[in-house]
């Protein structure tokens, strides 16, 4: 079967997909739009900005995370295979062949310098029993790309004091997300990522707001036995607004789970999250702030790892378990629909995949939402595509003739990447029109041939 696409719209041609070739063109398809693009879009840009497995800003093409060799204590930045593309892990293969390697600081990607180093580094001096993550802990594929994790035990923390580059402080509002992992996390305090205190104490409620992956119970928990998604505010982890049990704040039970905290500075707080892999975005708590903490007492430290008083000289070391693909924090209270769009490019960019999928796209963007290719196993035409929102999508096939011969598609279908199924086996050779409209206006129409 040979199959070929024209889109009204875009001027594109779409071509057969029999087999995807992974490298950096079909990297260089990840790169409009990144989360930061779409969190800019929304008015709430992106201040500091992390992952070990993929640059999360289109124009970004430097260094994703730094590793140090124990052999002979050199050290290597890793970067993207192209800009707004995933990392380069094959240099970190190469690098660290025959011996071992530690992540020593993960890059800020916004220019704003919130670089992560590890406390007990020269940059972040930590307790005697701080160290720097083993740089080869998790392995993954992301959409066709071996990328690794940073992957966090106790002992182990990173930290920036970002108060004079860019971070919120006081009562500023702002948000953050971070993708993680559902399957490595425990009890201990605290895993967090977000805005937290620059002399590395516990200052008071308020002075922290971060979200927290994790199953501890010392505070608030959300329902079942955990992990949930909550916010360390400090004095506190919370669920909700005060120290009992949230039902609605899920235990977490994917493999890569988005997490998501926003806080307005001065009324409420917001907690959302969801499957990374496929679907859209639950919100488990918006409302008012624990009592007290009205208004937030923000000091723009950057904590990534542990809790807000860990791992400081002197002080005690980190006792979490967790895991960073990737996150961002952002100045300003972020829109639901903008934080919808953030989880259709997460979704989209396949993480546990081993194949590349379709990247998401937005309005602006000159490429089509839809491609097609062909499941030779099956016979079946495979068309997929990516919505940004919720829409109501009809997808149907037609003859040369103009009658309809299936419908693949009829309904409201959430944000994320979707794939419609048309199973060819009976029909004869010929040309066919696969037509896709979303909330009743016609989209694209691609061309099916058939040979047999």
């Amino acid at each position: 079967m040979r199959y070929s696409g024209t889109v009204n719209s875009f001027s594109v041609i779409l071509t057969a997909i029999i087999s995807i070739s992974i490298g950096v063109a079909q990297d260089r398809l990840f790169a409009a739009p990144c989360p930061c693009d779409i969190y800019a879009a929304g008015g709430t840009p992106c201040v500091a900005a992390h992952s070990t497995v993929r640059a999360l800003d289109s124009s970004y093409n430097g260094p994703l995370y730094q590793v140090r060799r124990a052999s002979d204590n050199t050290t290597k930045n890793i970067g993207v295979l192209s800009p707004g593309g995933f990392v380069d892990a094959a240099t970190q293969d190469s690098f660290c062949s025959g011996t071992t390697c530690v992540i020593t600081v993960v890059y800020d990607q916004t220019g704003k310098g919130n670089d992560m180093w590890y406390q007990g580094s020269t940059q972040v001096s930590g307790s005697t029993v701080s160290i720097p993550a083993t740089a080869t802990k998790e392995k993954l594929t992301i959409s066709g790309h071996e990328a690794y994790s940073l992957y966090i035990d106790p002992d182990v923390c990173y930290w920036h004091n970002g108060s004079t580059s860019g971070m919120p402080t006081g009562a500023q509002p702002e948000g953050m997300y971070m993708v993680t992992s559902g399957t490595h996390y425990n009890s201990g305090c605290c895993f967090d990522y977000g805005n937290s205190e620059t002399d590395r104490n516990a200052d008071g409620g308020g002075t922290m707001d971060a979200i927290n992956f994790s199953s501890i119970t010392s505070w608030g928990t959300g329902a079942g036995a955990g992990p949930w998604v909550m916010a360390d505010l400090e004095y506190g982890v919370f669920a909700q607004n005060n120290t009992s049990k949230n039902s609605s704040d899920p235990t977490q039970t994917s493999k890569y789970v988005t997490a998501i905290l926003k806080n307005n500075g001065t009324t409420l707080f917001a907690l959302r999250g969801a499957n990374a892999q496929s679907g859209s975005l639950s919100t488990y708590y918006s409302g008012a702030l624990p009592s007290g903490y009205n208004p937030m007492k923000k000091q723009g430290a950057i904590t990534l790892g542990c809790g807000g008083d860990c791992c400081k000289p002197g002080g005690g070391a980190n006792q979490s378990d967790g895991t960073l693909y990737e996150g961002a924090i952002v100045a300003g209270y972020p829109a639901d629909s903008t934080e919808n769009k953030v989880q259709a490019n997460i979704v989209a960019a396949g993480y546990g995949k081993a194949t590349a999928v379709m990247p998401a796209i937005s309005e602006a963007s000159p490429a089509s939402p839809f491609k097609v290719r062909y499941n030779s196993s099956s016979a079946n035409v495979v068309v997929s595509y990516v919505l940004q929102d919720s829409r109501r999508v009809s997808m149907n096939i037609f003859d040369q003739r103009g009658r309809q011969i299936a419908a693949i598609v009829n309904g409201v279908i959430p944000a994320g990447l979707h794939e419609a199924v048309w199973d060819a086996r009976r029909s004869p050779a010929g040309v066919y029109l696969c037509r896709a409209a979303m909330d009743g206006k016609e989209e694209w129409t691609g061309k099916v041939v058939i040979e047999k």
